[in-house]
């Protein structure tokens, strides 16, 4: 510890030893400073507020209609270009700044000059910017400031008609594109149609396996359904063998049949005529309703013939109704029979077409299937770009027609009556207290490369020798006499230099109009 406040006084003792080179060095840098300080030119600064409004009351009353752009970020954009080359290149023209600049080395420095001075600060939250901007002429500096508003505000409003102009046109050429290619893509559907009538999916119920499928399951529950008939029929055939056609009867018990057999045939007519309404004589029903019309007529013939043959006698043969009933069943039977018997072959003709079609139909179906495809895609993106086309519109006529972003100026340009650079008050300070570090610096450095002996103990480790004694210095009256003088000197040189700097604190705040 001891040797560390050793060390450290040996540092002070070869400081104080140059104490005239530290106080010369502080009333150098001093004097040159306040000289050049006092020489600096006033500086003043010129600015404007700004309040950017974009909470419009049409945008919710346009949600859906019109696009809404990204208004803070738009804002957000322009105030981090502000001070762009172009924009700067704005401004120099605008308040003649570019006729100084003689070449290009020097519009180049302009530009610089230009950024340096121009200060743009604000808060997001609130949109409230301020602008400024420093210069020794106040009222370019003003002009400087409208002309950044100016370059603010029609920036804002130039980009946006400018990106919807484009955008508008963007979705124009697009939309007659795909208007071009949904007219080639429905010729080209209506024309496969044309050609493929009779086969495409949409005209049929289903693709073309489907279509196969349903085909094989109504054949084949057409065949059943025949199948069944058969069977029924020839159960109906065994039964009416087993029955006699007639009957022997009393005469007095003879029944006339014909009135029975008259109301059948006039019901079945009836139904015959409501099918002529409907189908042709080559359909099923119909002729399966002309044949029990022929088999009862038959009947009533035979009847009347028997009717007649045995008016006398003993006996009356009269029909059986159980083998009139078999009769007409079997005819029903036949009729069914020959129903199911078409049926079956229209089924079996629909297969048979459709099997010899498996190549074609479902080529055809894939091609057609694509077609729709393609006119889908084409269809859905036309209405889309329509949309959006009315959108820019809509859009269009709100930007030109209303104020999505209001400008407000809070504070216009102006500029203050004091200068704000440069701040002499700070620079006379720092400029006593930079030539005082200097000098220290300078003496220290001499002292640690011209270093003296300042005692025994350090002659002692510096020769690593027994110091056997010391020879004290005597002072005479003529050396205390100077050495008091140097010292009163030093004191009034440090002190002169602190009442000049105090003089000029109080001049340049209290009494000078620049301070």
């Amino acid at each position: 510890m001891n040797e560390t406040v050793e060390q450290l006084m040996g540092y002070v003792r070869g400081i104080w030893r140059r104490r005239w080179l530290v106080m010369g060095i502080a009333w150098l840098v001093s004097a040159v400073a306040w000289v050049a300080i006092y020489l600096m030119p006033n500086e003043y600064e010129a600015k404007a507020r700004l309040y950017v409004d974009t909470q419009s009351l049409l945008k919710p009353l346009l949600s859906g209609l019109a696009v809404q752009p990204n208004l803070d970020q738009r804002i957000e954009m322009i105030t981090r270009t502000l001070v762009s080359r172009p924009n700067l290149e704005k401004v120099a023209r605008m308040t003649d700044l570019d006729i100084q600049a003689k070449g290009a080395r020097e519009t180049e420095d302009l530009y610089k000059d230009m950024t340096s001075r121009i200060t743009l600060a604000g808060t997001t939250r609130e949109n409230l910017y301020t602008i400024s901007y420093v210069h020794s002429n106040p009222d370019l500096g003003k002009r400087v400031v409208q002309a950044l508003l100016t370059i603010f505000t029609e920036s804002s409003l130039g980009n946006t008609r400018k990106d919807l102009s484009s955008s508008q046109k963007f979705i124009q050429d697009q939309l007659s594109g795909y208007e071009t290619k949904l007219k080639e893509k429905e010729g080209q559907l209506e024309a496969f149609k044309r050609r493929n009538f009779g086969a495409l999916p949409g005209q049929n119920s289903g693709d073309y396996y489907a279509r196969l499928n349903e085909a094989n399951a109504n054949l084949e529950q057409a065949r059943l359904e025949l199948e069944e008939a058969s069977n029924r029929k020839k159960q109906l055939e065994q039964q009416l063998e087993d029955q006699e056609e007639t009957l022997s009867v009393p005469p007095p018990q003879t029944v006339a049949t014909g009135s029975v057999l008259d109301g059948r045939i006039a019901t079945l007519q009836t139904q015959l005529d409501n099918l002529r309404l409907k189908y042709t004589d080559l359909h099923p029903d119909i002729v399966r309703v002309k044949q029990l019309i022929a088999s009862l007529q038959e009947q009533k013939k035979r009847e009347e013939d028997a009717a007649v043959k045995n008016v006398s006698g003993a006996a009356t043969k009269a029909q059986n109704p159980l083998y009139q009933q078999l009769s007409i069943a079997i005819a029903e039977a036949d009729a069914t029979v020959a129903s199911l018997k078409a049926r079956v072959n229209q089924w079996e003709a629909k297969r048979r077409k459709l099997v010899q079609s498996i190549d074609s139909i479902p080529r055809l179906e894939a091609e057609y299937a694509e077609l729709v495809r393609d006119y889908d895609v084409y269809k859905t993106n036309y209405s889309q770009l329509l949309a959006r086309r009315e959108s820019a519109v809509i859009t269009g006529e709100v930007e030109s027609k209303t104020d999505a972003v209001e400008f407000r100026v809070i504070d216009p340009p102006r500029a203050s009556n004091e200068p704000v650079k440069p701040n002499r008050p700070l620079l006379i300070s720092l400029a006593p207290a930079g030539g005082l570090a200097g000098g220290l610096g300078l003496a220290f450095l001499l002292a640690q490369l011209r270093p003296t002996v300042d005692g025994r103990r350090q002659l002692q480790q510096l020769t690593g020798l027994q110091l056997l004694g010391a020879v004290s210095r005597v002072e005479t009256e003529a050396m205390r006499r100077r050495k008091r003088y140097n010292g009163w000197l030093y004191t009034g040189a440090g002190a002169a230099l602190l009442l000049a700097y105090a003089t000029l604190m109080v001049y340049y705040m209290f009494i000078s109009p620049a301070a």
